[in-house]
């Protein structure tokens, strides 16, 4: 068998980066042919979307099958005891009681991956990865809710005047929002919220 050339190129699909190898060889009255080299262990993939990438309507479709149906408003439990049922006791404690965690322990609180963020009681949509940013304060912070999905209540609690947000779909407990503290932000707001009332979506 004699080679008579050899082209690689590098090519970038889908966030991996292949190489491609087409190389004619010639062997007496046999026709050239094409080969494609999958590293082992690669993703198997079709072979328009491994040349090209998926259509983009593909891939939203995906991200979206990530993301957890709601509870409606008839599935959320009926009272107290049914939510502690299908809550941990911390979870409880912070979603229905209002408790609060203590600064510096959530899981999301330097947490910076994209996608969503949903409560952890009825999987409603939140936050944007996008509106997330590190204030310092030792909780997750957002600087706004998804439109529609977060509730804000008066909180004169611990002699104090604060305002409560909360899952506008289950009433559950988020923390406070606070504003005009001059973080550079869109909105001036730091919605400060226990890593235990979300929970994270990757996209």
């Amino acid at each position: 068998i004699s080679t008579t050339r050899v082209n690689v190129y590098s090519v970038t699909s889908l966030g991996f980066s292949r190489v491609v190898h087409l190389w004619s060889t010639r062997r007496s009255q046999r026709s050239s042919r094409s080969t494609v080299v999958v590293p082992r262990g690669g993703p198997t993939l079709g072979r328009r979307s491994f040349l090209f990438g998926k259509k983009k309507e593909e891939v939203q479709k995906q991200e979206m099958a990530n993301v957890p149906k709601p509870m409606s408003k008839e599935e959320l439990p009926k009272s107290e005891k049914d939510w502690e049922k299908i809550l941990s006791p911390e979870e409880y404690r912070i979603l229905r009681l209002k408790g609060t965690e203590m600064p510096g322990s959530g899981t999301y609180n330097k947490h910076k991956a994209n996608g969503l963020y949903v409560c952890a009681g009825c999987s409603a949509p939140l936050y944007e990865s996008k509106t997330k940013f590190d204030s310092g304060c030792g909780w997750p912070a957002f600087y706004a809710g998804m439109d529609g999905k977060i509730k804000s209540v008066d909180d004169h609690s611990h002699g104090m005047i604060r305002t409560e947000i909360m899952c506008d779909n289950c009433g559950g407990h988020l923390g406070h929002v606070f504003r005009g503290e001059g973080f550079p932000t869109p909105t001036d707001e730091r919605h400060c919220v226990n890593s235990v009332s979300i929970k994270f979506i990757p996209q």
